[in-house]
């Protein structure tokens, strides 16, 4: 693949990307925190148990499209085709699951 066409790629990903994350990393990041809670609290191990994909999300959100990395497309990419996977679901379950990665599919 070319730079010319891996830009492009990138360029299309970057935008469905910011098309399906339809939460802004601060409500995100308060979604996650808040579910990785339980009545004991957070759990004592550093990640705070908090999505390991929900993680990656946050981390591409606080970048500049100049500054992906190909593990950051590859997450760019796990997201767009869960969302798309998952669009027409309703139950509780797989709202969790969506927001879990920035996708609100009440926001339409």
């Amino acid at each position: 693949m070319s730079e010319a066409s891996e830009g492009f790629d990138t360029e299309m990903l970057w935008d469905e990307f910011h098309r399906v994350v339809n939460m802004n990393s601060e409500e995100l990041r308060a979604f996650l925190l808040a579910d990785a809670s339980d009545e004991e609290g957070f759990p004592p191990d550093p990640d705070l148990g908090v999505d390991e994909l929900g993680r990656a999300v946050l981390h591409v959100l606080a970048k500049r499209k100049g500054d992906l990395t190909k593990v950051d497309l590859e997450v760019m990419r796990q997201v767009v085709e869960l969302v798309e996977t998952m669009h027409d679901r309703t139950d509780d379950e797989s709202r969790h699951e969506l927001m879990s990665v920035g996708h609100d599919p009440l926001r339409g």
